[in-house]
């Protein structure tokens, strides 16, 4: 090992902490600045006969970045499983950048017709290719370089990291859209949250050039067996990318029906001033931010596994008679309490499950099976979630139905979170090859196991 190895590993947890977490932050700040100033692109990009139709491209347009989530998050998952983390982590902060320079610097389709269009989409095609491996390359980074005490705090730095960028790129876009005229808007105002964000980029990739590989994947990556694949991963660990799947739609679902969908249920559904519908929301993500180290902490001391079963057994059960309380008399005030105590179980749950997550795969599959699992559960049941309530009212004509959802998804979460292997407090394991038969000793927590084995000894 070289020198400027070691100096490396002996970098201030803050610096790996933040290599990890930029990545998924600007992930999640792009995301919000695209939908927030989607009625302006769709105005510059996609010209219709109708606002209407212009609208439905433009968001067609945002979602197209879903489907290519579990591509790029299988393909750069097994990449980093081979190539290592940093090597991942570098490749994709460098195609997120990319992909808003291309967002930043499209011109509209008056200017160079269907080219601009077509520049949006690519790029929306590129982030979201990038960000399917963003949070499996860095939560394995981050969790293989905590110490075995701790990794529930920094897991809980992932999900912080996405509260924070969801503030900034609210707060960015609200200051532009309200401090300059439509026309200033349209003509050059709505690049500038996406400058800022171009302005990340460089930041991070800078900061996850100067990290090293972590221990746990050199020792998984010199192990003699056979090369990884994602076949080979699924053969293996079936069994923990089902319950990773299971417990991430819980997550995904209660992030976008309620944080994301909330203000419009509260307005249109309940007759909420939109004022008062933000302000709520403001309230309830600034607790849900603040709480989650608080119980990824938390995790450490009393277990990750009981925590998740806590939280999506809350939801199953406060979900819906909160949101019958908040509709039979809606006010300002019902709808901060509920919002509150619907973000407090989302932070129970938050909290720890960036951890507990990664512990479910060895060093040697990590990224491609926690890829998949997260990615294929948020293309599907995250991407389309805001479809499926409009769809639920309509079809019920029940003002409220959008709990039915929420309540599937937390059924469908606590079940899987009983099938969770909980290795919180397991510091050192015998690793054995189950196709090799090779034994090797981890040095690094119970996250450098490579087989099954391993898995159920624990």
């Amino acid at each position: 090992m070289s020198s400027q190895d070691t100096a490396t590993r002996a970098a201030p947890p803050t610096r790996q902490i933040i290599a990890a977490v930029i990545g998924n932050a600007l992930e999640w700040y792009d995301f919000i600045v695209f939908g927030f100033l989607a009625v302006v692109i769709s105005r510059l990009f996609f010209p219709a006969d109708s606002e209407y139709s212009s609208l439905l491209m433009a968001t067609a347009t945002f979602g197209v970045g879903f489907f290519m989530r579990p591509v790029g998050g299988i393909l750069l998952g097994v990449y980093a499983d081979r190539k290592g983390r940093k090597a991942a982590l570098q490749l994709i902060i460098a195609m997120m950048t990319v992909a808003i320079a291309l967002i930043a610097f499209a011109p509209p389709y008056a200017a160079i017709g269907m080219a601009g269009p077509l520049l949006i989409v690519l790029a929306r095609l590129l982030q979201g290719f990038a960000t399917g491996g963003e949070f499996a390359s860095a939560t394995s980074f981050l969790i293989e370089s905590a110490p075995p005490n701790r990794r529930g705090l920094y897991g809980s730095w992932q999900m912080f990291g996405q509260g924070i960028a969801v503030f900034c790129g609210a707060g960015v876009t609200a200051l532009i859209s309200r401090n300059l005229s439509p026309e200033a808007l349209d003509a050059w105002g709505w690049r500038v949250p996406f400058m800022i964000g171009l302005l990340i980029g460089p930041v991070g990739l800078w900061i996850r050039r100067h990290l090293s590989e972590t221990e746990a994947f050199l020792e998984a990556h010199q192990a003699p067996s056979e090369k990884q694949s994602l076949g080979r991963m699924l053969r293996n660990h079936l069994r923990e990318v089902f319950a990773v799947t299971g417990v991430t739609v819980c997550g995904t679902v209660g992030f976008y029906v309620i944080l994301v969908y909330m203000p419009t249920f509260a307005t249109k559904q309940l007759g909420l001033p939109l004022g008062d519908a933000f302000t709520a929301q403001v309230i309830a993500v600034a607790l849900l931010t603040i709480l989650m180290p608080v119980f990824g902490a938390l995790s450490d001391r009393v277990g990750r596994k009981v925590l998740v079963v806590i939280a999506t057994a809350g939801l199953l059960v406060a979900s819906y008679p909160l949101l019958a309380w908040v509709h039979a008399a809606p006010s300002f005030e019902r709808l901060v309490t509920m919002q509150i105590v619907l973000c407090v179980l989302l932070a129970v749950y938050f909290g720890p499950i960036s951890a507990v997550m990664a512990e479910q795969f060895p060093a040697g599959v990590r990224s491609t099976g926690l890829a998949l699992a997260y990615n294929v559960a948020v293309m599907v049941f995250g991407g389309f979630a805001q479809f499926i309530v409009t769809w639920l009212i309509h079809t019920t004509g029940i003002a409220i139905a959008p709990v039915f959802y929420v309540m599937f998804a937390s059924a469908l979460g606590f079940v899987a979170a009983l099938f969770l292997t909980d290795r919180t407090h397991v510091a050192h394991l015998a690793a054995v090859d189950e196709e090799s038969g090779v034994t090797q000793t981890a040095r690094q927590p119970a996250i450098t196991m490579t087989s099954r084995t391993a898995h159920q000894s624990a």
